[in-house]
């Protein structure tokens, strides 16, 4: 059987996941963090039971492992310079470690690459162009897509016989219509720059719309889903006959919901007014809308939402940081439900969608009217796949785990 290594590389991470393919059988995996520091963090999962990585933030910065698994597990605190040392160390240790005999052992490479604009509505093949054309899309994702092309090219030297393979966050979301993806600009901002809506998140959503179908006993094309991807990076989609309508975030991450550091929509206006009278520049205000708003700007404390839930009894701000986090995923929910005309499901999923009982009920707890109607019992988990409505509830409500590297092992081999 093949191997086939997942890879999702941030800006100072990476995260792995090695498969025996096509028995779909996880191997090993793990995260490298703080890339470029003299600290950074090496965590290698691997054994009879390999447990599941929990992803908080889309940046992967705070990754840890679930606590219920038996696998055995290689730690270590070292000086990694950048990301070509870095995938040098992960693929030496995991043969020191006994996981491969040989680096040809693995076939194929999948990398998550979170812009492909209209260039790209499926995987591909990593080629020259394909490369060429990630590099040219930095601007649609900036925080992303140098990191994912820089761990393209430093797989490829280590492993040049492997099958390297492009997974897009954007490409599940190509179709969907003119209407919903076009902003109300001058047109020909779309037609010279590709100004649109592209979306994110599309494997995972993906993934969870195929499970929901399953654990409904129906076929996904008869379905119309809203896909919550609850997480760092935080995004809605709806999908109806098996294909994205329509989704929250815009020409890049930025936009839709509330997240842990980005604002999501706010007034174009009102960034102008603010830079302004503060006296920033364009970097400046990206800068403060990626990295500083949401929850952490919201609250004045933090941007993990677990940290928000433990105080928000007695902290004000964490209290209003919690509720408009769920006043825009509701508002998203609302506007999908009436664009497709009905929802037969809604799906939790990522860090937060996952593992927060309170979040999931506070959602639900407002959707009663729309006919979801919760277990309490059953939604009392972490990171299980379960329904967690009542058996009499008109629309049901899913906890579902993603698995975003599953997919991409997936579309390696489709595509050897």
């Amino acid at each position: 059987m093949a191997k086939t290594m997942a890879v999702n590389a941030g800006s100072s991470s990476l995260k792995f996941q090695l498969l025996e393919m096509p028995a779909e059988q996880v191997i090993a995996q793990g995260v490298i963090e703080r890339i470029g520091m003299d600290d950074a963090i090496v965590t290698i999962k691997y054994g009879s039971e390999v447990e599941r990585l929990i992803d908080d933030s889309e940046d992967q910065e705070h990754i840890t492992f679930s606590k219920n698994g038996k696998g055995k597990k290689y730690e270590n605190v070292l000086a990694i310079k950048d990301h070509q040392q870095a995938i040098n160390f992960m693929l030496q240790k995991l043969t020191d470690l006994g996981i491969i005999e040989d680096f040809n052992e693995i076939t194929g490479v999948g990398h998550r690459v979170v812009a492909g604009g209209e260039w790209f509505n499926h995987s591909v093949v990593v080629n020259d162009s394909v490369l060429e054309k990630i590099d040219r899309l930095a601007d649609y994702a900036p925080l992303h897509n140098p990191a994912n092309a820089m761990g393209i090219r430093a797989f490829q030297k280590l492993l040049p016989d492997a099958l390297s393979v492009a997974v897009f966050d954007t490409s599940f979301h190509q179709s969907m219509p003119e209407e919903n993806y076009l902003y109300s600009l001058p047109y020909e901002y779309y037609t010279r720059y590709g100004a649109r809506k592209y979306g994110a998140h599309g494997t995972s959503h993906r993934y969870v719309a195929m499970r929901a179908a399953d654990m409904l006993g129906k076929d996904l094309k008869s379905l119309k889903l809203i896909t919550l991807h609850l997480g760092a990076g935080a995004s809605i989609t709806a999908i109806k006959d098996g294909k994205s309508l329509d989704t929250s975030m815009g020409f890049s991450p930025l936009a839709g919901v509330t997240m842990a550091t980005r604002s999501g929509d706010v007034d174009p206006s009102l960034v102008y007014y603010i830079q302004e009278r503060e006296g920033l520049s364009n970097d400046e205000m990206l800068n403060i809308l990626n990295k500083k708003s949401g929850l952490l700007g919201l609250s004045t404390i933090s941007s993990d939402m677990r940290d928000l839930l433990d105080v928000q009894d007695t902290n004000d701000h964490a209290r209003l940081a919690v509720k408009i986090f769920i006043n825009r995923i509701i508002k998203y929910i609302g506007q999908y439900i009436a664009e497709m005309g009905g929802v037969d499901a809604i799906v939790f999923t990522a860090g937060i969608g996952e593992n927060s009982v309170p979040v999931r009920q506070a959602i639900i707890d407002k959707l009663n009217y729309f006919g979801v109607a919760l277990d309490s019992e059953a939604n009392n988990v972490r990171g299980k796949e379960i329904e967690i409505s009542t058996k009499d509830s008109r629309v049901k409500a899913l906890l579902i785990p993603t698995n975003e590297e599953l997919m991409i092992a997936r579309d390696v081999e489709s595509l050897k």
